[in-house]
């Protein structure tokens, strides 16, 4: 969200990172294939992927809570592949936020 209702932004902190890079095991990558000659869902990568994702959200959350922040609004998502590795980047805006009296 770019807002957080009932909330009001009182310091913004600056953009926030979590990176998460992982890499496939040959057995696995070889087990994909042949799954995926078949259809289906490839369960090893999509957990692989739910993995990255969490720590990469965790390394952002991290980061806000290491500057004083207490919320990051405008969290996005980005994916990509280098040499059969995975990357999940989790990224937003740190804030100190605090609650709206009324």
């Amino acid at each position: 969200m770019i807002d957080l209702p009932g909330f009001r932004v009182v310091k913004v902190l600056g953009t926030v990172y979590g990176l998460s890079v992982r890499s496939r095991n040959i057995g696995a990558d070889f087990a994909s294939i042949l799954k995926s000659t078949v259809g289906g869902e490839l369960k090893y990568l999509t957990n692989m992927l739910y993995t990255a994702r969490d720590h990469a959200v965790e390394r952002m959350v991290g980061e806000c809570i290491t500057r004083g922040g207490n919320a990051i609004i405008a969290m996005k998502f980005d994916t990509s592949e280098l040499m059969n590795f995975a990357q999940v980047c989790a990224y937003g805006t740190a804030c100190v936020v605090e609650k709206i009296e009324g």
